[in-house]
């Protein structure tokens, strides 16, 4: 999880620039966020925090907007500590309350997974703001789904917990002993073995239902059509 992440008032507090200047080099490219939440809010890297500085001085020099942009075009970017540039990575996070929304899941819920150690953020903000990838919105459905599975979240964390260990062996494979990898891959297979019976198991369950409520509503219909007759039977006799 990355908490190397500022929202624009982070960054004001964190280097004394006004929020109202940020906002302006941001219009105009002096600054560029590393991201955006769902809503739209920029986001910038703690890194960016040189930058910032770079462009305060010479704007406590006394230089405008357009002339700072022409100084930093022709001088080029500051550097971090790497002495490379940084890239701006235009990725769009969400936050907790725009993560509910499009899973169809609670705020409440999503912080009950967290607490659990089922997910984690992304980020979070020095303000301590809790934001997610787009890729939550799919992972918080398959969590939902393995609940309608029947699973509990001991088992759901399980399963959150292998597919960290697989994107960190993808990422990584010698980070672990070939022995270790094998285990770990082995208990994986079976953990989708078994999902794969359970899942077999709810789809003949679901069939079964289906197959009852189509009966059963054709039943019910039946028996509302007959009552109603009956009914009108009745009033038919007592004005005869």
């Amino acid at each position: 999880m990355n908490k190397d992440v500022l929202s624009l008032d982070d960054l004001s507090r964190e280097s004394g620039v006004p929020s109202e200047s940020l906002t302006e080099w941001t219009e105009t490219k002096l600054l560029k966020p590393a991201g955006f939440t769902d809503g739209k809010a920029p986001l910038f890297a703690a890194a960016g925090l040189d930058r910032v500085a770079h462009i305060k001085r010479l704007a406590d020099l006394g230089y405008g907007t357009e002339e700072i942009l022409k100084i930093i075009k022709k001088v080029g970017l500051p550097r971090d500590g790497h002495g490379r540039k940084h890239a701006a990575h235009k990725d769009r996070f969400l936050t907790v309350g725009n993560l509910a929304e499009r899973s169809g899941v609670s705020p409440r819920t999503i912080k009950h997974w967290e607490d659990k150690g089922i997910i984690e953020p992304d980020m979070r903000t020095e303000g301590g703001f809790r934001l997610y990838s787009d890729s939550y919105v799919f992972l918080c459905q398959l969590i939902r789904d393995l609940q309608l599975f029947g699973y509990t979240l001991e088992e759901i964390k399980a399963v959150s917990d292998d597919v960290r260990t697989l994107l960190a062996i993808e990422a990584d494979p010698d980070s672990l002993s070939q022995s270790e990898v094998e285990k770990r891959l082995a208990a994986m297979l079976e953990a989708i073995r078994a999902l794969f019976d359970k899942m077999k198991l709810l789809e003949e369950g679901v069939e079964r239902w289906q197959d009852l409520l189509k009966k059963k509503k054709k039943d019910i219909l039946a028996l509302q059509t007959k009552n109603r007759k009956r009914g009108k039977a009745a009033t038919e006799a007592s004005h005869g």
